[in-house]
């Protein structure tokens, strides 16, 4: 039954059907092979889904769509311009900090690059980045939405593995920051050697000045995440009523304030919302159905016995997570490799002493990388669209961005207090 499924699973991603449609072709023809009544298919698909904190997943869709349409991402923009936009290679660092603004509000990857990428990309052609290289970045620094809080992947691991969200949030903030900082040190590097986006230098009365000019412009737009975050950890609200709060509030922002949203716009906002919460929550449920496939046949058990008998040693079995991790990011969406894996390796790291929360920031850190990898790298193909770029034309200017990528994986790794230091 194993063998029927995973055959399958290989079979239908190699001729490209969509991943949902993958995962639950292959479990039906796994359960009829061994004539097990379809109706558990419905049935495990509705016990996924009936989750209150999954329900933060579509309003927090809607709420990246509203601030891209609002002109809250274009605030949010101009503010990192204005911070790191003075330096030479300072507008690829925009597009760094821009993301890591815009994923403290969205909680999606693919949602960050594409309202960041269709504004930037253009602008730094015009300052002298080659195409692909500006591809690249916003490829790279995409993933940030899924590690800086809050973030859809944090919340269906936290379901899956029986965390507290509000801690996985946490545990984000640091990595997220580290990788940041690190994506625009590998910019301002290039930009140096190569010899583009030069700029003027400006006093540091001048920075000071743009900088408190493009806060007050931005001050609505920067307070939504302290609204979202601090009613989190306030106790005010839970994840999905914060995820309602912001999906409120940004629509209040744009129609009413910075009136740059139109009611005309609101039904194809409401529109691509529905439709991409529709995709991740059947990529949810039937995920669910070819991993309750793998538990009714003990693969979590004896890939748990595994892990554990290879070696006693942390160190070790962290190794071996991350080189796994790194491969199945490469092959598998992100969500549907959460909800298979993570019942299986989250308990198998708690056996090493490995605190479950660390262990999921280094789950969902590893799995984000597989967003910038070919060949199911959701942001590749994002970008790709977004830029005008062939998927190999980005590969040389990438692998620079992934080199210090997979440092940072190790860093928070072996450096638990890094995701720790609130737990």
């Amino acid at each position: 039954m194993i063998s029927i499924l995973m055959i399958g699973f290989v079979a239908f991603l190699a001729v490209s059907m969509p991943v949902a449609v993958t995962l639950g072709l292959s479990s039906v023809i796994a359960l009829q092979t061994q004539d097990i009544p379809l109706l558990i298919l419905a049935q495990s698909a509705f016990e996924a889904l009936d989750s209150f904190s999954l329900m933060a997943i579509p309003f927090f869709v809607l709420a990246g769509n509203l601030m891209q349409s609002g002109g809250i991402a274009q605030r949010l923009v101009n503010l990192a311009n204005a911070i790191v936009g003075w330096v030479r290679g300072g507008l690829g660092s925009v597009v760094v900090l821009s993301t890591m603004f815009f994923s403290t509000m969205s909680g999606s990857s693919s949602a960050t690059t594409a309202a960041i990428g269709s504004t930037l990309i253009p602008a730094m052609e015009k300052k002298g980045y080659p195409r692909n290289f500006a591809a690249a970045i916003t490829a790279s620094s995409g993933e940030l939405g899924v590690i800086l809080p809050p973030s859809i992947p944090m919340i269906v691991y936290a379901l899956s593995a029986n965390v507290s969200v509000a801690s996985l949030f946490l545990a984000g903030i640091f990595p997220g920051i580290m990788i940041g900082l690190s994506l625009m040190a590998v910019v301002w590097v290039r930009a140096r050697l190569v010899g583009f986006d030069a700029v003027q230098k400006i006093t540091f009365r001048e920075w000071f000045r743009n900088v408190g000019r493009a806060s007050v412009e931005a001050s609505l737009a920067v307070m939504m995440p302290v609204i979202i975050l601090g009613g989190i950890y306030g106790g005010l609200f839970t994840t999905t009523e914060a995820a309602v709060v912001a999906a409120l509030y940004a629509l209040f922002i744009g129609l009413f304030v910075y009136r740059e949203l139109k009611w005309s716009q609101l039904l194809d906002v409401f529109g691509r919302s529905a439709v991409t919460s529709a995709i991740i929550l059947m990529i949810v449920a039937f995920a669910a159905i070819f991993a309750y496939i793998l538990t009714m046949n003990q693969v979590p058990h004896k890939l748990g016995h595994y892990l554990t008998s290879a070696s006693d040693s942390p160190i070790f079995f962290l190794l071996l997570v991350n080189l796994s991790l790194f491969v199945v990011g490469m092959l598998m969406e992100t969500l549907a490799a959460i909800i298979i894996l993570a019942p299986i390796l989250a308990p198998a790291a708690i056996q090493f002493g490995i605190d479950p929360i660390h262990f999921g920031a280094i789950m969902i850190v590893n799995l984000a990388v597989g967003m910038v990898t070919p060949p199911v790298g959701i942001n590749l193909f994002v970008v790709c669209q977004v830029a005008n770029v062939r998927l190999e034309q980005l590969m040389r200017p990438l692998l620079m961005f992934l080199g210090v990528l997979v440092v940072n994986i190790l860093i928070i790794s072996y450096v638990p207090a890094l995701t720790t230091w609130m737990h």
